[in-house]
């Protein structure tokens, strides 16, 4: 027996049929639901701040509680919903994403908030795999399954770029808004995959189980690192040495685990090949920066500027046209180009862009902001989509899922990680108002962050050998490769 559902039948082989449409639209509304989710929290944040009597560093964690749990997990999730059942796994994880989205709402203390946060990562962690690999297992390998994922793809993009101007609308009525809407959403969802998702067969019997001990210790581990950075300005250097010690001694026992249980979460043979590792540190510092400017960018113009939260939702929208870019110019460039070409040119861009905003000003027109958010959005659009295919370009077929789990865990680590330093900057150089000055010093950390990436992918560049021994009159013997 199998997990895997009937392959949805269809006469033309790039149809999706109504069937495969509405299955589709279902899935792809939940990781829409992730992003809008995610995105919306940032232009929140000081209005949650300011009713919830939050510090700075204890804010950072309605966003950090969120992606830690969500990248710690998320091995995990993919593994409960092969053994467990995708749509179990599915139907069950948004049910607890809705709950726990809702005490977010009702939260009147921050470590509600920040718990509630981090249990809807933890959702996420697991229904998102399931989802996506209900698409890869119910419409068959090819046509119809690749314009399913381009479909999923966008509207995951488009959550992302629209939840900054929703969750700026929804926090101008109350930030608890931008809580209560993914409820909502997410019971429309419930109630239409009931009726969609295909049951899954009976799961057969597989040796081993689940490697909770490696999902803990990764997590904890995690958390612990960050928790170490983002405290560091305001604890004794003997209590972070202490945290910093215990952060790395969790990881050390996951990578322990993992050497000797029999169903590891992470094979750790797989983080032998080079370009996998590169294209993961490059992950994280992509999207460690993009968060870390975001944070920054929201303080700056809420808390210095005094600009309502619409008004900020709209300004940062102009980010959003990545989910433009991305499907149309990118794949022309990378068959242009080659992959880590475009990749590299893109951090390139992203350090570019954090360096112009270095000029900001306390009367700054949006005029003046809009070449660094224009320059950022192409920055992504160029390396986010390149860096997922180096991630997983040359991992064995059975192995693709958990270079995707890998990924995915550099992404969410990489945002709470880069978050945490922009978090520690303003901290330890204000004294609990931050000033003109420490937002450019703040500044600092994405443009290191976008070169230290750029520097790291661009080191993976070599020459591809021909099949008559290399030639210097081809154009295009140089390949870029991560």
């Amino acid at each position: 027996m199998s997990t895997t559902p009937s392959p949805l039948p269809d006469s033309r082989t790039d149809r999706l049929g109504s069937r495969g449409w509405a299955l589709l639209l279902v899935l792809s509304g939940a990781i829409f639901l992730e992003g809008i989710d995610v995105s919306m929290m940032g232009v929140a944040l000081p209005s949650i701040r300011a009713e919830l009597g939050m510090s700075t560093s204890s804010l950072q964690w309605v966003v950090s509680a969120y992606v830690l749990a969500y990248g710690g997990f998320v091995l995990l999730g993919g593994r409960a919903a092969d053994l467990l059942g995708r749509r179990r796994m599915f139907l069950l994880w948004l049910t607890v994403f809705l709950l726990f989205s809702g005490l977010g709402g009702l939260a009147t203390e921050g470590w509600v908030l920040i718990v509630s946060r981090f249990v809807t990562g933890i959702a996420a962690a697991f229904m998102t795999p399931a989802g996506l690999s209900i698409i890869t297992t119910t419409f068959p390998e090819g046509p119809r399954r690749t314009k399913a994922l381009l479909v999923y793809a966008g509207i995951a993009a488009g959550g992302f770029s629209l939840g900054m101007v929703t969750g700026g609308l929804l926090t101008s009525i109350d930030w608890r808004w931008v809580f209560f809407a993914p409820v909502i959403m997410a019971a429309v969802l419930l109630a239409a995959a009931v009726r969609t998702v295909p049951r899954d067969a009976a799961p057969e019997r597989t040796a081993g189980g689940f490697d909770v001990a490696g999902a803990l210790s990764l997590t904890g581990g995690m958390l612990l690192l960050v928790y170490t950075v983002v405290m560091a300005p305001e604890v004794a250097a003997p209590s972070t040495a202490l945290t910093l010690v215990a952060g790395l001694a969790l990881l050390a026992v996951f990578v322990m685990v993992e050497r000797r249980t029999a169903t590891p979460l992470l094979r750790l043979g797989l983080l032998r090949s080079p370009t996998l590792v590169r294209a993961n540190v490059g992950a994280m510092m992509l999207v460690g920066s993009f968060v870390g400017f975001q944070f920054v960018a929201v303080l700056y113009l809420q808390e210095l500027r005094g600009w309502s939260e619409t008004e900020t939702g709209l300004a940062l929208m102009v980010l959003g046209l990545d989910a433009i870019l991305a499907p149309t110019l990118t794949p022309r460039l990378v068959a242009r180009f080659g992959n880590g070409r475009v990749v590299v040119v893109g951090l390139v861009l992203a350090a570019v862009a954090y360096t112009l905003f270095l000029r900001l000003g306390a009367d700054w027109s949006y005029a003046a902001m809009l070449p660094t958010f224009l320059t950022l959005t192409v920055a992504f659009a160029l390396a986010y989509g390149p860096l997922t295919i180096a991630a997983t370009d040359g991992v064995a077929t059975e192995e693709q899922g958990l270079a995707s789990g890998v990924l995915t865990t550099s992404f969410q680590f990489g945002s709470a990680l880069g978050l945490a330093v922009v978090t520690a900057v303003l901290v330890g150089n204000s004294d609990g108002t931050a000033g003109l000055d420490d937002f450019r010093t703040a500044l600092l950390v994405p443009l290191a962050a976008a070169v230290v990436g750029a520097v790291v992918t661009a080191s993976g560049r070599r020459r591809a050998p021909s099949p008559d021994g290399p030639t210097t009159t081809e154009p295009h013997a140089v390949v870029d490769a991560l």
